[in-house]
This record gives structure tokens, sequence and C-alpha cells, in this order.
């Protein structure tokens, strides 16, 4: 909050006394109020970007009818990665105000995994003096393990800089489960160097003694709970439970019947990892809320968890709430099914009118780092499988969430090499390391993806974000490789040695310096480039970029091989055993 005088206070006080007019009155609208649960028309008058009085009768130098409307706290993502969404965050501020969003919490591991504290000092550069609030998380996992390679290592003492800057709250999601169970010494010195301020969690499937370790080390908030019985228990011990509706992973169906009228206090929604074209055609926080309402939630209630909840846990005391002292971060609603969002107030200016951004100052960005693809030349023999056993490790995607399962199967060979099989729906999938020039390239297989020739190949591979690619034939799979050294990173899909289409991510390899639109419009046309290629996956750059995360069960690869995620190991391609 921005600095307060004794004049300023006692100017507050005789608006809210309705002495004398405020800035800004929202007359005779249907106030959210969501400490008491209930709805109430009345006036809400607003002096320096400050909540004044909630009441009937106050004036204003400008009054706006908002009567037969809902005002809303403006909406705040307890957990989201702006890389994922591809976009500068002045072009995800113009992408998110417009649906009700006013802050962000957000954790930067990904631009970090590649450029280190740089990357942290880059996005909060980028940040700043937008009208979007982007608050972040120091990154506790860079990288994620050490089954991996990453552009940059960051150790405890790395963060120390990090924790009293404003804007970082904490410590980000704690990935590195297994280390936590094992009393890594580096891991745990960065939760020593957090204690009294939030950390949050990644614990997927973690329960029993192991999720008492877990959270005993000062750990308050999961995201990654995909079961109802495994988000009662992370409840039960004393977890803030983010129910996450995200582009790969949608676990809001599953999660909801969880919360009641004794425990939505402990449950917020978040977005995590989005793609540009959700956000564009559904929306973001606004369409979690619209699924949650559809499926019987009460819409105050609904607005608790994207609102007063996250504000709450994360200690952010001035916003959060339609009420008096609190920041003026106002949503204004059509309706309270559909969501429709008619005004964004930010600081008690209007920034979105008719579900337009107005009046929103655009930041020009500066001292942009490049795609970082230091890959060494490679040919179509570098991803040649040679057989080494009847039976292999193959990673089965799972429709709808990041998790994968182990398939253990017999391999199509030809010459004693492994061949992709499209009758079984088995790819070759390789990972190479693209940070620091080793040329090390990890192979396996993968079944889900659906494609019947061709190749699909991504600089966004969590959370190392090496280069990940997957496909038919050799020459493809190379082709692909080739075409994201040559623009620096990006997305490709290419069939026949030909590129059918690219989005490039000039940015370290994950960010556009584009806006939401034009974005959105090159990975559709991306997925729509991978349909014709026969791919079952509505999203399968989302799906491939997961493919390479270490830290999620059960099965997945990076530049160094195939990891069993459950015993924390590489483990042989080739399967030896009955």
């Amino acid at each position: 909050m921005a600095d307060v005088t004794v004049k300023k206070l006692k100017e507050r006080i005789l608006v809210a006394r309705g002495e004398i007019p405020a800035d800004l009155v929202l007359k005779k609208g249907r106030v959210l109020n969501v400490f008491s649960g209930t709805i109430e028309e009345c006036d809400v008058a607003v002096h320096e970007g400050i909540i004044a009085g909630i009441g009937t009768g106050y004036h204003g130098k400008e009054e706006v009818n908002t009567r037969g409307k809902w005002i809303a706290p403006g909406f705040i993502d307890a957990h989201l990665h702006i890389e994922s969404t591809l976009l500068l965050p002045s072009n995800l501020s113009a992408a998110l105000l417009p649906r009700g969003t006013t802050a962000i919490i957000a954790d930067p591991h990904e631009i970090a995994n590649v450029l280190g504290l740089d990357g942290i000092r880059f996005m909060l550069r980028e940040t700043e003096r937008i009208p979007l609030d982007v608050f972040f998380m120091a990154p506790s996992c860079v990288p994620a393990s050490l089954l991996e390679t990453s552009g940059a290592r960051l150790k405890a003492s790395d963060l120390e800089e990090l924790r009293n800057e404003k804007r970082i709250l904490g410590l980000a999601e704690v990935m590195n489960y297994p280390g936590i169970l094992a009393g890594d010494t580096d891991l745990l010195s960065k939760l020593a160097l957090f204690q009294g301020k939030i950390i949050d969690g990644h614990s997927p499937s973690v329960s029993g003694f192991d999720l008492q370790a877990y959270v005993s080390v000062g750990i308050r908030s999961d995201h990654e709970a995909s079961r109802r019985e495994e988000g009662l228990e992370k409840i039960k011990a004393g977890m803030m439970l983010m129910i996450r509706e995200s582009t790969s992973a949608m676990n809001l169906e599953t999660l909801l019947p969880l919360v009641d009228a004794r425990n939505s206090r402990r449950f917020c929604f978040v977005s995590d990892d989005l793609h540009p074209q959700d956000i564009r055609d559904r929306g973001h926080l606004d369409h979690i809320l619209r699924k949650a309402v559809s499926l019987g939630m009460d819409p105050v209630t609904a607005i608790q968890l994207v609102t007063l909840n996250p504000a709450e846990h994360f200690g952010l005391r001035d916003r959060g709430a339609v009420g008096p002292g609190f920041r003026a971060d106002l949503t204004v609603l059509r309706n309270l099914d559909h969501f429709e969002i008619e005004r964004v107030y930010k600081d008690g200016r209007l920034v979105v009118n008719e579900g337009k951004l107005i009046n929103a100052p655009r930041k020009k960005s500066r001292g942009l780092p490049s795609g970082n693809v230091n890959i060494p030349p490679i040919t179509p023999t570098d991803f040649a499988i040679r057989r080494g056993g009847e039976k292999a490790r193959v990673i089965q995607l799972v429709p709808g969430q990041i998790l994968t399962r182990t398939r253990i199967e017999k391999v199509r060979t030809g010459n004693g090499l492994v061949l992709s099989d499209t009758d079984v729906d088995t790819l070759k999938l390789a990972v190479i390391e693209r940070h620091h020039g080793t040329g090390r390239i990890g192979l396996g297989l993968v079944k889900g993806f659906g494609l019947k020739q061709g190749a699909l190949a991504s600089t966004v591979a969590h959370d190392s974000h090496n280069l990940i690619v997957v496909g038919v034939e050799d020459r493809d799979l190379h082709r692909a490789v080739n075409e994201l050294k040559e623009i620096g990173g990006g997305m490709v899909a290419v069939a026949d040695g030909e590129v059918l289409a690219r989005v490039p991510l000039e940015i370290a390899g994950l960010l556009s310096r584009e806006d939401l639109e034009t974005v959105a419009a090159q990975v559709r046309e991306l997925n729509l480039a991978a349909a014709k290629l026969g791919c079952a996956i509505p999203d399968p750059f989302m799906a491939l970029s997961f493919l390479a995360l270490p830290v999620i069960p059960e099965l997945k690869l990076t530049d160094r091989g195939l990891v069993d995620v459950n015993k924390f190991t590489l483990v042989p391609l080739f399967f030896e055993g009955n």
C-alpha cells in the first residue's frame, strides 16, 4: 500500500462518515461480502484508491450507477507460472485484467532454471509499473532435481538477497519432496531461510508419515492433489488446498466436493499453467468460477476462494475484500453464474469498461534475454535407440493430468534399432540439453500422442527447459530440433522435413514478444498442424512440456535418461524381468 500520512487518514475518515465527497462512489450495487458470505445492496465509496466506506447515501466527485450489478473484490491467482502463458508480464496484464484478475502470485522458477537470478531480476523489472499487481515466491528448486541439467543452480545463499525483496512473499513450491524426506542439507537450508514466511508445497500423492514430515518443515499449501482422499488428508494436515484448473491438469470437478461451510477458508482456486489460447477462449479465474458455480458451489463462497482466502494466506492484508480500508481493486459483474465482467477498477481507477481494457499504460520492455538454445550440431542418427531387450519402459500419458504411468511393453524393432510404432501409438521421445552445449540426449518412448507422422518439439520443458521432441521418424525429430535452434527457441510442428507451424519464443526460449491474440493464434495453428499429423490431444505441447519433469510420478525423461519418479532414480529404457 502507498505511504499513508495523517492527513490522508483524516480525509478518509471524513469520507467514510459522509462528511466530504469521495473520489468515486459505486451506487446501489449488490456488494459481495466475503467476510459474512452475504450480498447487500449499498454504495462503495473510494478515496485515493482505498475503500473508505460501504453503506447508503454516499456521494462522490464521480458517481457510477451499479444498480442490478454485483460488486466483488478483484480476483487473485494464488499460483501461476507466467512463463506458461508464453507472454511478457505487460502483455499478460492486458489479458488478465478484463477477466477480473487484479493480482497474481507467480513462481518464476521456469525462467530461473534457464537464467538463474538474472531471470528473476528480469521478471521483477518487467512487473514494475504495470496495472496488474504481481507478487513472487522465491524458487526453491532450481533445478527441480539432480536428475536433469538446468541452465542455473540456486543454492540457499543465492536466495538470501530475495528474502527481503518487497514483492517476494516466501518460498515457492518445494517440488523435491524426496529431498525433504531424505534430509537434503541444501534444500533444508532454503526452508530454514524462509521460516516465518509462506512456503508453498508440491507433493503429488504424498501421504501418511511422509506427508506429516513434509508439512512439519513449514510447508503450508499444495496444488498437486488429484484425488479426493488425497486432498482431504492435506486439508487435515493444515495445508491450504489450491484447487488447480489448468490447461493440462484439471482437478476442480474431483476436488470441489471437499469444500463445505466448515472448511471453505482452507481452499483457493489456481490456474498454475495456462496456455494463451485457453486464456483467450476460456478465461482465467472467471472460467474457474463459472465452472465451480455450474457444479453447485455457492457464488459467494466461490468468490472467497479467489479473493479473501489467497489474500490472507499470503499476508496481503490490504486486498481481497470489498470493505473499509481495503484497496479499491473491484470487479463489477453482470451476473453470478456466467461471471460476465462489466468493469474493473484497480486502486480505484477504471481500467476495464464493458470488458475492454482502457487507460492502462503499456510498458516498453528493454534488455530482453535471448533464446539460449545452445546445442551442438546433431544428425538423425543421434536419435537412434539400439535394441537392448524385448520389453521397454514406456511413458503413458494420463488424459487431463500431468501425472504419467509406466507401461512395460514389447517394442517394434528393425535392423537392431527401436522404431516408433504408430499402430500401437508408441513414439520416440528425446530430451536434449540446451543450456551448456554438452550435446547430451536422453532417449525414451511415449504413448498417448497419437501422431501418425512428423514430430513436435519445444524449448518449454518443465522445469529445466531443455529441448524436448516427440515424433515418428528420426529425420523429422532432427528437422524440428534444428528449426528451434535457428529461431532461438519456441515450439514447432514438422512433417516430411517441412515446418508446418511454429511459435517463436525468443526470450529465454520461454516467452514471446507478441500480445495474447497473436500468440494464441500462433498456438492455434500449431495445434491444428499437430492434429493433422494425427495427434489426439487438444493441447499436445502442454502435455509434452511436462514429460521432462522428474518430480511428477511415475515415469519421466530428462537429458540424463529415464527417471522412475517413485524411486527417484534413473532407470534403463529396457526392462529386465518378467
